[in-house]
């Protein structure tokens, strides 16, 4: 017999999603048939798998030491001595933000990848606040993705409350998401663009139209001006760029590259939908190797749903702004190429609408 005790991390979910995640090669027949069998208890009494479970609760598996290892989730490598920290732009009890690089994955595509998930995780290890036998149980997680080689904000819910507000937020589009990038092309007006994107999955790329069809997906996204250059690529021809703020209406897989691409403003250093001669001249003169896109602020929803009222890490979080300063090498060519405009820093979101 085990038992296993629940955590402010396990709090809120039920209890079948635990013991399917505790023993995650058990089938769900058999973890119902020891319920049902009362081979599982909740606090010492029969129960359903319905149950919400509450930090102090205990679950008690009346199964033998074989059973469960037979079935239990099997422990990865310990991998926190390892791996870097993460640059941590704000923790509380329930949720956690990063700045993550250009560069590093959002979550592993492949078992052998390490991505700001593993890092999260790793972090939350070393430092105390999850041991690997609670993992078995509740893991936590990255709520938003961002590609590869965009940088910025991105949040985790360390605790299952913390993972249900974040992840039904983004899933709402309560959480206002903005970017920054440069672009080719002189912008002068902010403007809001709509169209539709449909997903060619063997190539992993994406097509805007201005018409919807079967498997495409409609939507939105608002730009603004804040300050222009002139460059002379290195067949010497002068082009313009612009410094954007974006605000993400709608958020789908490579929205901004592809949606300002279709009006025929690719991102600088955009492999997949830039311009090829004009990604040659910043490769050359910056090393540059990837699109220069941002997520510079989160903005958290003005109301918190009154689910999470009791929750100390989340209810305090009603209208609140996070922001993490754009790398390095978009300084480096504001500075260099002599885009002026006025407001060069990020001051907030008063300009959008949403």
């Amino acid at each position: 017999m085990q038992k296993i005790s629940v955590g402010a991390a396990d709090a809120g979910q039920r209890l079948d999603k635990c013991l399917f995640r505790h023993l995650s090669q058990a089938p769900s027949g058999f973890v119902y048939k020891m319920l049902r069998k009362k081979n599982i208890t909740l606090n010492g009494h029969k129960a359903s798998g319905k149950e919400k479970l509450e930090p102090g609760d205990e679950i008690s598996l009346w199964l033998s030491d074989e059973t469960i290892e037979k079935f239990r989730t099997q422990e990865k490598a310990d991998i926190s001595l390892v791996l870097p920290d993460p640059d941590i732009v704000f923790e509380n009890s329930d949720i956690l933000i990063m700045n993550k690089p250009s560069g590093q994955l959002s979550q592993k595509a492949q078992p052998q990848d390490i991505s700001a998930n593993e890092i999260m995780i790793s972090y939350l290890q070393r430092s105390g606040q999850i041991s690997r036998q609670q993992l078995r149980s509740f893991r936590p997680s990255v709520c938003n993705r961002l590609d590869r080689n965009t940088s910025g904000l991105i949040c985790a819910g360390k605790t299952m409350a913390g993972l249900q507000f974040l992840t039904g937020c983004f899933r709402d589009r309560s959480i206002h998401k903005y970017y920054e990038c440069i672009a080719a092309g002189r912008i002068e007006q902010g403007e809001r663009i709509s169209g539709y994107l449909s997903k060619d999955h063997e190539r992993n790329r994406v097509r805007i139209s201005t018409s919807g069809g079967h498997h495409a997906d409609y939507i939105e996204t608002q730009y603004t001006p804040a300050a222009w250059g002139q460059i002379h690529d290195l067949r010497h021809r002068p082009v313009d760029i612009t410094l954007l703020r974006v605000l993400l209406v709608t958020g789908r897989t490579h929205q901004i590259r592809a949606h300002l691409a279709s009006i025929g403003h690719p991102l600088i250093g955009d492999n997949k939908y830039g311009d090829s001669s004009l990604n040659e001249y910043f490769r050359a003169s910056y090393k540059l190797k990837h699109q220069l896109l941002h997520s510079a602020y989160l903005v958290m929803p003005d109301k918190i749903p009154d689910a999470f009222k009791n929750c100390p890490g989340i209810c305090n979080l009603a209208g609140k702004s996070f922001h993490a300063a754009r790398p390095a090498v978009f300084d480096r060519i504001i500075s260099n190429e002599g885009m002026s405009h006025g407001d060069m820093e990020f001051q907030g979101t008063e300009r959008f609408s949403s």
